[in-house]
């Protein structure tokens, strides 16, 4: 099993060009299954999570075809994924699949909605608590969807097809966002969605749907509506930047020192992490090119911050702005909203010797002057990043195990840092 090796107290300067959103690709892939015709997404990024779903998807009998490198292509510009659905096979998603990555679930709404059924294994149990799908069975039910639970699997059955109606979500859910939206895409009437999510992905998925041929209107406010049409066509869609990369190496350079640009990163997407960044005495500069961090000689001061959904502070940076506020000089604080246990990475950030005090769902972080190296473990996608930040800063040097975590969701991770200066190497098992 791989591992990453940082020795920290390098600061790290130059040019890391940000991927495409791994939580835009995925429901933009899944939405594929709703058309017979190709679907064309550029900027697709290299990762676990998105090579996992074309195996699931190819389980429904869905072909993808990536285009290879030419001479003179950017190294780092993401691919361009050809998916045809042009005949679904098997309407059956099995646990063995669904198990390895809950985000396949919503592959439930476009098999509804083209086949009239669907059979897809419950995703079980997560690292980060329940994150229980509810909420997606709800808002297919409230489109006519006739659904049972059954042996671990959902059996979702609309023979004479799906039709409009008005989805109220009790609380903002990603998930069950994107599942309305595919659902209500090809049903018959009009379907209004309730306190919807608003976070820019729901905005990507929407934007590629009417490029299929959808009606939609007002993605990314709370209220959307969507007038269902009876078939979707092919279309191109570029997948736009993940607001998570950026963010997490706007904290590695404010946690390490430097000046790095963040190539086609835009700030729109994620300002009040950008916020708090500044509060904490980062200079961030947006530039035509992306966006500049900046922090050289000042130290790290204090934030206090609670996660929100979109547009509040991002749960998916919770753990990076921990380790940085690690070498704050001062008390900081951040409370957790969206999700239960998923502060897993405080015991493995005591090990550098962090200060990080727990009461409920708010860890009080008292700074200190120095972090040592340690061997540390991975436990989810977000927490193992945290631990290369504050590895980053650290004395000597720090060894991340279980790093198949941070493939999910980062690309080419240690090869963007080296090139910065970071003295960071993967090392194979």
């Amino acid at each position: 099993m791989d591992r990453i090796k940082i020795v920290g107290g390098q600061q790290l300067h130059g040019t890391i060009p940000i991927s495409g959103a791994k939580n835009a690709t995925l429901p933009l892939m899944i939405a594929s299954l709703l058309t017979d015709e190709t679907l064309i997404l550029e900027n697709v990024p290299r990762l676990a999570d998105v090579i996992q779903l074309q195996r699931i998807l190819g389980n429904h009998g869905v072909d993808i075809m990536i285009a290879g490198k030419r001479p003179g292509d950017d190294p780092n510009a993401g691919r361009t994924v050809h998916i045809s659905a042009r005949a679904i096979i098997d309407t059956t998603a099995p646990y063995e699949m669904v198990s390895k990555m809950r985000a396949s679930f919503s592959v439930v709404a476009p098999l509804l909605a083209r086949k009239g059924e669907a059979k897809v294994s419950l995703p079980g149990g997560c690292a980060i608590g329940t994150r229980p799908v509810d909420l997606l069975i709800m808002a297919l039910e409230k489109l006519g969807a006739d659904i049972e639970i059954e042996n671990g699997y959902v059996l979702a059955r609309a023979p004479k097809g799906l039709r409009g109606g008005e989805i109220v979500f009790p609380k903002v859910t990603v998930g069950g966002t994107h599942t309305a939206l595919m659902a209500a895409a090809t049903a018959k009437g009009t379907t209004i969605i309730e306190n919807a999510a608003r976070e820019p992905e729901i905005g990507d998925l929407a934007d590629c749907l009417i490029k299929m041929g959808a009606k939609i209107s007002g993605a990314g406010t709370s209220r959307i509506v969507v007038d269902g049409v009876p078939k979707l066509h092919g279309a191109r869609h570029s997948v736009l930047p993940d607001r998570i990369e950026t963010g997490t190496y706007a904290m590695a350079v404010a946690m390490a020192g430097g000046d790095v640009l963040l190539q086609h990163a835009r700030p729109e997407l994620l300002q009040s992490a950008l916020d708090v960044l500044v509060q904490s005495g980062t200079t961030v500069t947006p530039t035509n090119e992306g966006i500049r961090i900046a922090r050289n000689g000042g130290g790290i001061a204090p934030v206090d911050v609670t996660t929100a959904p979109f547009p509040g502070f991002p749960t998916d940076l919770q753990a990076q702005l921990m380790a940085l506020m690690t070498r704050a000089q001062g008390t900081s604080h951040i409370t957790e909203t969206i999700f239960e246990n998923r502060f897993m990475h405080v015991q493995e950030l005591a090990r550098f010797g962090a200060r990080i005090q727990l009461n409920g769902e708010t860890a009080t972080i008292e700074g200190v002057e120095r972090l040592k190296g340690a061997p540390v473990m991975a436990t989810d996608l977000r927490a193992s990043v945290s631990l290369v930040i504050a590895a980053l800063a650290a004395e000597g040097e720090t060894m991340v195990n279980r790093v198949y975590h941070l493939d999910r969701g980062f690309e080419r991770l240690e090869a963007k840092l080296a090139a910065c200066g970071a003295a960071i190497e993967r090392l194979s098992a």
